[in-house]
């Protein structure tokens, strides 16, 4: 009787840290915010990725509610500003006669690199703006 017992409650034990396992296995595929920041009324989203140094497209990619406009942008609001494995740090702040080139040569570089850490630039760079924040990293970040 007493192995019977012993057998059920090892059974039981056996599921149960299986089935706490498989749910700890299933919240490390959730991006991990390692960065974030709390709006204040008059903040737009390219002060707060020049203050914050993150880049205006990591912003809007990171908190999808906030828009590729910023129209969604509320005080009070946590954002995120980097997931771990996709965080942009290193940026520059766009001023007039800027370029593509121009920037990514200011900050030592490729074109290529420049222009895969900011899809949200075409590659033309024909929509570039002043104030609008661009990732400078050396590496490429997977935004996937």
């Amino acid at each position: 009787m007493f192995s019977r017992v012993y057998a059920h409650l090892s059974f039981l034990i056996a599921a149960n840290l299986y089935s706490a396992n498989a749910g700890l296995l299933a919240v490390r595929d959730d991006p991990v915010c390692i960065r974030s920041y709390t709006v204040v009324s008059g903040d737009t989203c390219d002060a707060i990725s020049a203050a914050q140094n993150t880049s205006t497209f990591q912003l809007a990619h990171n908190n999808p509610t906030v828009g590729t406009d910023c129209s969604g942008l509320q005080p009070g609001q946590v954002l995120c500003l980097g997931f771990e494995g996709q965080d942009c740090s290193t940026v520059q702040v766009v001023v007039a006669g800027d370029s593509c080139s121009k920037i990514a040569t200011s900050a030592n570089v490729p074109l290529a690199t420049l222009l895969a850490n900011n899809p949200n630039v075409n590659a033309a760079c024909t929509n570039i703006y002043v104030g609008e924040v661009l990732c400078t990293a050396s590496t490429v970040i997977d935004y996937a």
